[in-house]
C-alpha cells in the first residue's frame, strides 16, 4: 500500500500536508495527511501518511524532525507547497526555525546583494571546513499555513471573551445569563432523572457544552431558545423549579437569543471551511469577508451584544488580515464566484 501511494504521489506536481500532535493513554502521537489534485480528473485526493508514536516532549525540533521524516519517506519533500497546523507554539516555532523563507524576504536579500560592489567583499574559505560544520538546519519544512478553523476557534473563545472588558453592562448580563444556563447544564448532565424531567416538560433534551468544542456552547444556547420558542417560557420555568435552579429573567432570555444569533454566522463559517471535498484556499477570504459583512449588519440592530460583535470583528481582522498573499491568489483563481448566501 505504501509503495502504491508513493507511486501515486510521484505523479503529482504539488501536494499539501496537514499535521497535528496529541496525547492519549499516556502516549504522544503525530498524525500527517496529504492532499493533492488529480491532474486528469481535477478531483481532490487525500491520504493518511502517518500516525506515529512521538517519544519525549513535543518540542519544536522533535516535531520538525518527525514531519520532515514523513515527507522524505513518501518522497514529497520538494513537492509540499504548504503544511497546515493549528496555532500551537511548538508548531509555530518549528516552521519559524526550519521552514522555508518567504519569497518577499528572499527578494529583499537579493536586492541588498545587488547594491554591493562584489569585488570589495570577496572572502575565501576552506570548502571542506564549511561542509563539515553543522549548520543547525538539518530539517527542511515547507511554508506554514495556520488552520483557519482553529483561528476561528480562537476568535470565538479568546477574542470573544474580551467583550467583557469593553462594557460593564454586557459583562454583568453575560455572566448572570450563563451562570444560570451552566446550572441547568450541570444538573442535567449529572443525573438521568434531571434529563427525564427536561424531556417530560420540554419534549427535547438539553444539549450540554463541550469544553473542547466552542460551537457546542452555541448549540446549547440554541436548544434553550428553541425550547422557549416551541414550548413557551413556562416549560423552562417548570424545569428550573424541578431542578431547583434560578429561572432566566426576560432580559436574560433576550440576551441569550441575541447571543445565539451573533455567534451563529461564526459557527456556519467554521462548518463551511471544514468541508472535506468542496472547499479550497480560494474560499477562505470570501467566507471571512462575508462573515464580517454579516457581523456589520448585526451590529446595526444589536441591543445587548454590540461589545461581542466588535470583539469578534477585531479578532477576525487580527487573525486573518495578515496573509502572505496565498489566500488572495487562491481567491482570484477559485471558481467560486459568490458566497453571499452561505452564512444566511
Amino acid at each position: 500500500m505504501k509503495k502504491t501511494l508513493i507511486a501515486e504521489l510521484g505523479k503529482a506536481k504539488f501536494v499539501a500536508t496537514t499535521t497535528d500532535c496529541w496525547s492519549a493513554h499516556q502516549k504522544s502521537n503525530l498524525g500527517v495527511t496529504c492532499h493533492w489534485i488529480n491532474e486528469e480528473t481535477l478531483e481532490r485526493r487525500s491520504a493518511a501518511l502517518a500516525c506515529k508514536r512521538l517519544r519525549g516532549s513535543h518540542t519544536f525540533d522533535v516535531i520538525a524532525g518527525a514531519l520532515d521524516d514523513v515527507h522524505c519517506q513518501y518522497k514529497i519533500r520538494d513537492k509540499v507547497v504548504r503544511t497546515t497546523t493549528d496555532s500551537g507554539s511548538n508548531f509555530l516555532k518549528a516552521f519559524h526555525v526550519f521552514g522555508m523563507q518567504k519569497d518577499a524576504e528572499v527578494d529583499d536579500d537579493e536586492e541588498d546583494m545587488d547594491s554591493l560592489d562584489a569585488s570589495d567583499h570577496i572572502e575565501y574559505h576552506d570548502a571542506s571546513t564549511i561542509l563539515d560544520e553543522d549548520s543547525g538546519m538539518e530539517y527542511q519544512l515547507p511554508p506554514h499555513q495556520r488552520c483557519a478553523c482553529h483561528l476561528l476557534n480562537l476568535v470565538a473563545t479568546t477574542d470573544a471573551s474580551l467583550a467583557e472588558a469593553m462594557n460593564d453592562t454586557y459583562k454583568r448580563l453575560f455572566r448572570a445569563t450563563f451562570a444560570k444556563c451552566q446550572a441547568i447544564w450541570n444538573k442535567t448532565g449529572r443525573s438521568h432523572l434531571a434529563s427525564e424531567v427536561v424531556e417530560d416538560k420540554c419534549g427535547l433534551q438539553i444539549i450540554r457544552p463541550n469544553a473542547t468544542r466552542w460551537n457546542s456552547t452555541c448549540l446549547a444556547t440554541e436548544r434553550i431558545i428553541r425550547i422557549i420558542d416551541e414550548k413557551g417560557e413556562d416549560s423552562i420555568r417548570g424545569v428550573c423549579d424541578e431542578l431547583k435552579v434560578k429561572m432566566l429573567s426576560p432580559a436574560e432570555v433576550a440576551f441569550l437569543r441575541e447571543y445565539s444569533i451573533t455567534m451563529k454566522p461564526l459557527m456556519k463559517a467554521s462548518n463551511i471551511l471544514q468541508s472535506e471535498s468542496s472547499v479550497y484556499m480560494g474560499w477562505l477570504l470570501p467566507v471571512i469577508h462575508q462573515l464580517l459583512s454579516k457581523l456589520n449588519r448585526l451590529e446595526i440592530s444589536s441591543k445587548t451584544c454590540t461589545p461581542l460583535i466588535r470583539a469578534l470583528q477585531n479578532g477576525l481582522h487580527k487573525r486573518f488580515w495578515t496573509d502572505d498573499g496565498g489566500s488572495r491568489i487562491g481567491c482570484c483563481c477559485s471558481p467560486l464566484t459568490q458566497v453571499q448566501d452561505l452564512l444566511d
